[in-house]
């Protein structure tokens, strides 16, 4: 299921996350009044636990002892809901990864912290990134991540191109990660029993694999080191895949800053 952002009223939508507009009043009784946050706070604890297939206004409003009905006053949908989740959880990035020793253990850092936020919160991987939010959680993100790529002096222009080549490496990789961790809830077989179970059978039915798709018979003549305690072989992969795509990003960028034309030549 893919969700797109910004999809709601536009100006409405803007209010909302700049909170520029007037703060509803609360309804009276001793319940303590509900605002802006604490549905969006809720609403990301839903997420993270469940799954995005389980937001909805009527979840959340459960969740805080209140009826979809009462958070309509404060939030007029769940397409502005959503909104508001991904800028708050984009404004959580951390924005202060040391440059002192250079801009690529920098990055190499940056990435690591955009692979593990997306661990947490997995239910924004279906959040298309065709259609941005444009709160201020999302500019700060992007602020963080400009940051790291301007301080290795290429152009705007190729910077622009990074961001999204960055964005993609990881948010590719850590999808199969947030994947595999989804299978063994939703199905109750670990990605091992899954493997062991198909890979016995394809022996007998395809006896002759290897001679006949001999380079992806290459894969496995070097075995990969075990995964950790815990982890998946399939996470274990994914996250080896991940850092040689940042790694071999990083090294284009080498390549880039050394081919790039110095100052005052012609």
């Amino acid at each position: 299921m893919v969700v797109f952002a910004g999809q709601g009223d536009a100006r409405r939508s803007m209010e909302l996350l700049w909170r520029a507009g007037s703060a509803p009043r609360s309804a009276p009784g001793p319940k303590p009044a509900l605002s802006v946050d604490l549905i969006v706070d809720a609403a990301i604890e839903l997420a993270d636990a469940e799954g995005m297939s389980a937001l909805s206004m009527r979840a959340v409003g459960e969740r805080l002892g209140r009826t979809a009905m009462a958070l309509y006053t404060y939030v007029p949908s769940k397409t502005e809901l959503i909104d508001l989740m991904c800028d708050q959880v984009f404004g959580d990035l951390r924005d202060d990864h040391d440059l002192s020793g250079g801009w690529r253990p920098a990055l190499l850092q940056l990435a690591g912290d955009l692979w593990e936020f997306h661990l947490r919160h997995p239910w924004l991987l279906q959040v298309s990134y065709a259609r941005p939010v444009l709160g201020p959680g999302e500019f700060r993100m992007q602020e963080t991540v400009l940051r790291v790529l301007f301080s290795t002096g290429l152009p705007a222009g190729q910077v622009r191109r990074l961001v999204g080549a960055l964005l993609n490496v990881v948010r590719g990789a850590v999808q199969v990660a947030a994947e595999s961790r989804l299978a063994l809830k939703e199905t109750g077989l670990s990605d091992e029993d899954w493997w062991r179970a198909r890979a016995s059978a394809l022996g007998e039915l395809a006896p002759d694999l290897a001679e006949r798709y001999p380079n992806v018979a290459r894969l496995g003549e070097e075995s990969s080191p075990p995964p950790p305690a815990g982890v998946s072989y399939l996470e274990h992969e994914a996250r080896l895949s991940f850092e040689a795509g940042v790694a071999v990003l990083a090294d284009g960028i080498e390549a880039a800053i050394a081919s790039a034309p110095r100052s005052g030549t012609a």
